[in-house]
């Protein structure tokens, strides 16, 4: 036991040490000379270029570099298979190494990121790793790492992996491929070069439409209730028109109200919420589902619609305020326990409980 735990360390050692070095010097990655190698590699080039792809993602290369080298060398079919299979498996090695052998280094890089995936595998499985497959919320490499340390299980991780990659994966690939032609004058450039932008366009099109298509992510009452009063750091972002949010309804103690209409023009105001769990409520879940949907579309790691809006939190006698408080409404910022203010303020419902 003890011989296994020190060939554990020293192997977590090497990677770790690979890991610096490669971030260290990837600056000077040279696609070219990777290329000329694997040419060079004759038959067995394509064994050759998915061992490389497969370390690079473990060591942390660019994987946009690796894929675009793919399409130059294998062509748009089989270099989206090659680069496909080399991700995938670099993919798979990194979740095993951070499952078996290097949790706490992962979970202080991951850090609150980590609480984000374990929070969207629990709510969705597979449909989250396809989600941030399909969505660049969260670094390509270190999502890799991340993800080994959730309840995902293996088979499950790899094949949303590799199915949800695939769009991505043969985008970039044709692009390789396109600026392959480009160089030596190949037949047709002016056709593949759009087609190349337009699988582009469609990848970036992707993260609204599964966006749309998703579950959204719900958040119960009395789970926020919990959350604020432990005092975790979570803003309530009300999306109500003012008059309702300080009106006889009243809103959640420390929400900040942003009206819905408003939200697109002024978003840029919540930008220091971006990795910050964020709780949308309204006067049910209708519009606040639409401030998810756009808050989530443009980066917002870790948006929840508060299931029911105020009407479950009137209904199950939490603790709200009526009219608009010092320091809070378009002022305010992350709702926390104690947030309400001066406890004149507080009206609450049968309970009488508070956040």
């Amino acid at each position: 036991m003890k011989k296994g735990r020190i060939l554990r360390a020293l192997l977590w050692i090497v990677l770790a040490t690979g890991i610096a070095v490669a971030i260290a010097y990837r600056g000077r990655f040279d696609v070219a000379a990777l290329e000329g190698w694997i040419r060079g590699a004759g038959a067995g080039a394509p064994l050759l270029f998915i061992a490389v792809y497969a370390l690079g993602t473990v060591l942390f290369l660019p994987g946009s570099a690796l894929t675009l080298a793919g399409g130059a060398l294998f062509g748009p079919v089989l270099g989206t298979f090659y680069n496909l299979t080399g991700a995938t498996l670099g993919a798979t090695l990194a979740f095993l190494l951070a499952r078996y052998l290097g949790a706490a280094w992962v979970e202080r890089k991951a850090g609150a990121r980590l609480q984000r995936l374990n929070r969207g595998v629990e709510a969705e499985g597979w449909r989250f790793v396809a989600f941030v497959r399909l969505v660049p919320l969260f670094p390509f490499n270190l999502l890799n790492y991340a993800l080994g340390l959730t309840r995902i299980r293996l088979g499950t991780y790899v094949l949303a992996s590799y199915l949800f990659m695939l769009p991505g994966a043969l985008a970039y690939t044709y692009l390789g491929y396109a600026g392959r032609e480009a160089l030596t004058g190949g037949a047709g450039l002016v056709r593949k070069a759009l087609l190349a932008l337009a699988l582009l366009a469609l990848v970036a099109f992707l993260p609204r439409l599964i966006g749309r298509l998703r579950k959204r992510p719900m958040l119960a009452v009395d789970d926020l209730r919990r959350r604020l009063a432990a005092g975790e750091e979570i803003l309530v972002l009300d999306v109500r028109t003012g008059a309702d949010y300080a009106g006889e309804g009243g809103h959640i103690p420390g929400a900040r109200n942003l009206p819905l209409e408003e939200l697109p023009q002024r978003i840029t105001e919540l930008g220091e919420f971006t990795e910050t769990p964020i709780a949308v409520v309204c006067r049910t879940d209708k519009r606040s589902a639409r401030a998810e949907r756009l808050l989530t579309g443009q980066g917002f790691a870790d948006v929840h619609v508060v299931d029911g809006g105020m009407t479950a939190w009137a209904r199950a006698g939490l603790a709200v305020v009526r009219g608009a408080a010092d320091g809070e409404g378009e002022r305010g910022g992350r709702a926390h326990a104690g947030a309400a203010g001066r406890s004149d303020r507080i009206e609450t419902g049968r309970g009488g409980r508070h956040v």
